[in-house]
């Protein structure tokens, strides 16, 4: 079974980048901002529709579209649409380096991004990361985390360099029988816990073959891997083996519960809520609002709309698209 793609956002059949540019432009200029329009625009158009129009602008107006909208826009609405116009890796680069910049480091953020990516995607980060901040990601968040949780996220960006979670290659049933033992001897069959290998296991191999992996380790075992990574494995290095497992069994359901926690209780995790619906409406957010009913009983845009206000709850409502 491989994830599924259920985006909310799809982009427009006849688009046309420099009559949006003109438009956009015209919501921007002379007296007041229609918030509405670029709402309308962003919020319907793909990130390569985005990027298009972002050209557009810069070579019909000499001007950058971004700065422009930062100096009419404020607060989480600024955020969001911000957040559109920037190239997908390049957005979740920038949560990561702030996530981890200043005083402490936010542990969630990190296993948020990389512990719910497939190979390819880690590569693009990886790989964008260096040219933004002309230092490796790995680099960086070694001199951030420590133990066996810096370990696991080093060898989870390290080892798309060696190609070795490829998501092409098919899935290999014998040596899913021998990583699930392996597995089983590290953890439950003994004494103590060798998080080796499960640091190992879970960053090398591709999420089709992990899900395999763990069909297995049920077979010997008579319990699921994520029964045994908590009872097992504990603080940060548990979370980010729970996300990897639980977005290999169903993403849309982890995603759900992130979205969920950052709604719950005093005041709202704005960044994660943008993050979130931004960064999956091109991928799975129909999935996402789906599993979020069934888990909740309540409606993802209900949920948004009671802990959000003005542009930047129309933004967000629309990235949700229908319901």
């Amino acid at each position: 079974m491989s994830p599924i793609r259920e985006p909310t956002v799809v982009g427009i059949a006849n688009f046309n980048a420099a009559e949006d540019a003109a438009t956009l432009r015209g919501a921007m200029k002379g007296f007041g901002t229609d918030e509405q329009t670029i709402i309308d625009i962003l919020t319907s158009r793909s990130n390569v529709q985005r990027q298009a129009i972002s050209q557009a602008f810069t070579h019909e107006y000499g001007r950058d579209i971004i700065e422009d909208l930062k100096s009419e826009l404020g607060g989480h609405f600024e955020d969001v649409i911000i957040a559109l116009m920037l190239p997908p890796a390049e957005y979740l680069c920038r949560e990561l380096n702030n996530c981890m910049e200043g005083l402490g480091t936010d542990e969630q953020v990190l296993v948020e991004i990389l512990c719910t990516r497939t190979k390819p995607e880690i590569a693009e980060i990886v790989d964008t990361y260096e040219r933004l901040y002309n230092r490796p990601l790995a680099e960086h968040m070694c001199s951030e985390t420590s133990g066996d949780f810096r370990r696991l996220l080093t060898l989870i960006v390290t080892s798309v360099r060696q190609g070795a979670r490829d998501e092409e290659a098919g899935v290999d049933g014998a040596r899913a029988v021998e990583a699930a033992q392996q597995l089983y001897d590290a953890g439950e069959a003994k004494w103590g816990t060798d998080e080796e290998i499960f640091n190992k296991i879970l960053a090398h191999e591709s999420f089709a073959q992990l899900r395999l992996i763990f069909e297995e380790y049920k077979n010997i075992s008579g319990r699921t891997i994520e029964q045994a990574i908590k009872a097992e494995i504990d603080g940060e290095l548990k979370d980010a083996l729970s996300a990897i497992v639980e977005c290999v069994e169903n993403s849309a359901a982890w995603f759900a519960t992130r979205l969920r926690a950052a709604m719950q209780g005093l005041g709202t995790d704005d960044r994660t809520l943008i993050r979130i619906v931004v960064s999956r409406s091109e991928l799975d957010l129909g999935a996402v609002k789906r599993e979020y009913e069934r888990l909740y009983d309540k409606t993802l845009e209900s949920e948004v709309r009671g802990e959000t206000s003005g542009d930047y709850k129309r933004a967000l409502v629309a990235l949700l698209g229908p319901a």
